[in-house]
């Protein structure tokens, strides 16, 4: 099957909106579709899961090879993609990883959001440029947001003239999201989440064009891809925490041990619940800060982790990185107790931005290899010590200091893994 490409011109230009509604709107109307999230975002896919009532994926051009991308993204239905930052953004030096990208391996078009709130006629350069910035990758038409009035409707209009309008999205404060410091507030948070996708798809599908947006991604072509090697499992029995707080595990690497005959039980920390009897524990990130209270009255959890790590390898990452430490201080100042495995400290009283892509190699632990992965989070170390899990370099190649703690069988550290590392 075919597909498209919603991505915009920068971040905050309201294409998640758009998406969420589009997808929603096609849902209910009876369209074979699916999605998927460019890069390495954790939240914005459990929305589109919510809207379709499909699993959504990761395609992360920067940390996987245009077969493994091709490979997760075959299958039934059309492929909606959703962008991530402006269509061109990617990471430095040269910008690898952008949604452009995916339009190039994928083949498929793309559908600029633009937000149109404090411009008119300046649309036209904007919209020019994008169409002709890069003869790779097709810019089919644009869906104009946030539009105030009929009046700006026509001088934007007029100012396309040239130009597929596949959408008008008027201004509604309705449709905005509540968001905290990694993105938007998780779907499994918002009591309302069905009601807001309801919202959207009547407000977003009656502007859109739907008809003309599916028709775009039915007539693209078919996305056909050659056997892409999968991520191993680290053991056989693998136990996952998943709840709010530890809710930021990839579904393609979940679906690759599976696929490799590799057996998965969930617990939920939050629930005070420990895992079943095990080869691996892994402790995804998420919003442990928000929770850590909680966790730290986990009694049960506790006790069984702590039991589990003196024969069973474990290994956190970002927020169960954090669980594994010493402690974790809130924003409000207040320290809570963690699992103790590893000596390590974090605070959220001032916040400080870890972000961008990690080359990562470590000889040690379940997780030993060379990993493409991505850090993102605001907490600060105030002490880690012990022996390193990774050494690391950025994007650019360039030499950061270790990342992570190992201990006995336990090991974790800030970033995410996304895949093996790019030949």
């Amino acid at each position: 099957m075919g597909g498209l490409i919603f991505a915009a011109p920068s971040s905050g230009s309201g294409k998640t909106t758009v998406t969420l509604g589009f997808l929603r709107a096609a849902t209910r109307m009876g369209a074979d579709i699916r999605s998927a999230k460019s890069g390495p975002d954790y939240i914005d896919p459990r929305f589109h899961a919510a809207a379709t009532g499909r699993e959504c994926v990761n395609l992360d051009a920067w940390a996987m090879t245009p077969d493994r991308l091709r490979a997760l993204a075959e299958g039934s239905g059309d492929l909606i993609i959703e962008g991530a930052m402006g269509l061109f953004d990617g990471a430095p030096p040269a910008g690898r990883g952008a949604t452009a990208d995916l339009a190039r391996h994928l083949a498929l078009p793309v559908v600029l959001v633009v937000d149109c709130a404090r411009m008119a006629g300046s649309v036209a350069p904007l919209v020019a440029g994008f169409v002709a910035h890069d003869p790779g990758v097709t810019v089919a038409g644009v869906i104009l947001n946030n539009v105030g009035s009929p009046r700006h409707e026509a001088m934007l209009r007029h100012a396309l003239a040239d130009v597929a309008i596949l959408g008008v999205v008027a201004r509604d404060a309705a449709l905005a999201h509540p968001s905290r410091h990694l993105g938007l507030v998780q779907a499994g948070e918002r009591a309302d989440l069905d009601s807001y996708l309801e919202r959207a798809a009547d407000v977003i599908g009656a502007g859109l064009d739907m008809a003309a947006l599916l028709a775009l991604a039915a007539a693209a072509p078919g996305i056909s891809a050659k056997a892409a090697p999968r991520i191993a499992p680290p053991a056989q029995r693998i136990a996952v925490a998943r709840d709010q707080a530890f809710a930021f595990a990839y579904p393609h690497m979940l679906d690759d041990w599976r696929a490799a005959g590799a057996e998965l039980s969930f617990f939920s920390p939050l629930a005070d619940e420990g895992p079943r009897d095990a080869d691996f524990i892994y402790l995804p990130g998420g919003y442990p800060e928000l929770h850590a209270g909680q966790i730290a009255g986990a009694t049960n959890f506790m006790q069984c982790i702590r039991s589990a790590a003196e024969n069973t390898d474990i290994y956190g990452e970002c927020g169960g990185y954090m669980v594994m430490g010493q402690g974790i201080t809130d924003a409000d100042g207040t320290a809570h107790p963690m699992l103790g495995l590893l000596d390590l400290a974090t605070s959220f009283q001032e916040r400080k931005l870890h972000l961008g892509y990690r080359h990562l190699h470590s000889n040690h632990g379940p997780m030993a290899g060379r990993w493409a992965g991505h850090e993102f989070h605001y907490a600060t170390t105030l002490h880690a010590r012990g022996d390193p899990l990774f050494h690391a370099t950025d994007a650019a190649g360039t030499a950061l200091p270790h990342m992570g703690l190992r201990a006995g069988r336990a090991c974790g550290s800030f970033a995410h893994l996304i895949d093996r590392a790019l030949p």
